[in-house]
């Protein structure tokens, strides 16, 4: 017994003496946010003092394709402006190289700069448009880091890709987009000869261990800064009636909006807020689409629900809204859990503009108020460019 004892005080004492050290080594161990990031130190190599919130990097005045990436930087709820964030850029030249030829130069190559974000949180990148990498099937991108003043450490958002890049669609297939800081996509847009992208940055969205968002509860929807997932719902009544089209697919290019309801359909609230879509529908005309989405899983059958937002639409004489159902907001044939909507809430809102989700709204009730936020959304959003025509696809 007294060798027992003896074991475990000397067991004891080592454990002690191990625990004491441990505060030490975890701090060592920590893992910085946003997790390892290779080269990030490169980001502070020829650092000017002072950083706009404009930059224009030596390949906008090269004989190349000019290219505009501009956006807003937003706290962690995709709302609130995020001043005096430091962004830092960099991408390989019109030959798909991290060529250098300049002082600043180093393996990131010579088109690298820094913008900081203004007091609304705006930002501005002229340069030119990068090539892919010589004689690999890997999409042409832009690197981008974000430092937080609050934060020890620089992280990495998502590369910044190209929609119409013949490389993407199988490059996403194989390493799929992690959305960090929001998608990473960009939809060019052509302002004359000159390309132009917006891209908007949502602080600690997918970033690991980010303290404003490591701790946050899921809610209904996808986040602001992510895209809007193409599903093919049943169109009962609207425009599309009698099809399967996709909402964010065949109406992506401008604002959409899309009113998810599941298994608690409040229908004296559902009707004001379709009289308040059609009214807004009809105000913005093209550059607007609405829809509503009826994922009610309770007893379903689909010719009840195509005979009810049938009757629905003519009782409201709806024209522009279209009215649509699932089996399920998890039904996964008419891929509508993509949208990760919270069936037992009462309703979801998702404002999307050129697909990138822009507004959410969850358990919103019909007021003047609310309607004015949807408002909101949609002016704020619009930006400098948005009358401009899309790059097309080949």
């Amino acid at each position: 017994m007294s060798n027992y004892f003896s074991s475990l005080t000397l067991i004891s004492i080592l454990t002690f003496s191990s625990c004491e050290a441990q505060p030490t080594q975890q701090k060592k161990e920590t893992v910085p946010v946003g997790g390892n990031c290779e080269t990030c130190e490169l980001m502070f190599e020829g650092i000017p003092d002072k950083i706009e919130s404009s930059d224009t990097s030596a390949g906008w005045y090269e004989n190349a394709q000019k290219l505009i990436v501009t956006g807003r930087v937003f706290q962690a709820d995709g709302k609130t402006p995020a001043p005096n964030i430091l962004i830092y850029y960099w991408h390989t030249d019109a030959k798909g190289l991290y060529s250098n030829k300049t002082k600043k130069g180093n393996q990131h190559g010579y088109l690298r700069g820094w913008v900081r974000s203004d007091s609304n949180g705006q930002y501005k990148i002229h340069t030119l448009r990068p090539a892919p990498y010589p004689n690999e099937k890997m999409p042409a991108h832009i690197h981008v880091l974000i430092k937080e003043p609050t934060l020890v450490n620089p992280y990495y958002v998502d590369d910044l890709v190209f929609d119409e890049d013949p490389f993407l669609i199988q490059h996403k297939k194989q390493y799929p987009l992690e959305e960090r800081g929001g998608n990473g996509i960009l939809r060019v847009l052509l302002n004359g000869k000159v390309q132009v992208a917006e891209h908007d940055i949502i602080l600690g969205l997918n970033i690991p261990n980010h303290p404003a968002t490591k701790d946050l509860p899921k809610e209904s929807g996808l986040s602001i800064g992510q895209d809007q997932p193409s599903f093919i719902p049943y169109h009962a009544y609207g425009p599309d009636k009698g099809s399967r089209a996709c909402p964010v697919c065949k109406y992506g290019r401008y604002h959409g909006i899309i009113f998810y309801t599941g298994n608690k359909p409040n229908w004296p609230s559902i009707k004001q807020w379709l009289q308040f879509l059609e009214v807004s529908a009809e105000q913005y005309k093209d550059s607007l689409k609405a829809y509503f989405v009826y994922g009610d899983e309770r007893n379903y059958n689909a010719a009840d629900r195509q005979q009810l937002l049938e009757a629905l639409g003519k009782e409201l004489k709806l024209q522009r809204t279209a009215l649509t159902y699932v089996p399920s907001m998890n039904d996964q044939e008419t891929e509508m859990h993509l949208n990760k909507i919270d069936p037992n809430v009462e309703n979801t809102i998702i404002i999307y503009k050129h697909r990138r989700i822009v507004g959410k709204f969850v358990n919103l009730s019909p007021t003047e108020d609310h309607f004015k936020n949807i408002k909101t959304v949609i002016e704020t959003s619009k930006g400098k460019y948005f009358g401009l025509k899309g790059l097309p696809h080949e």
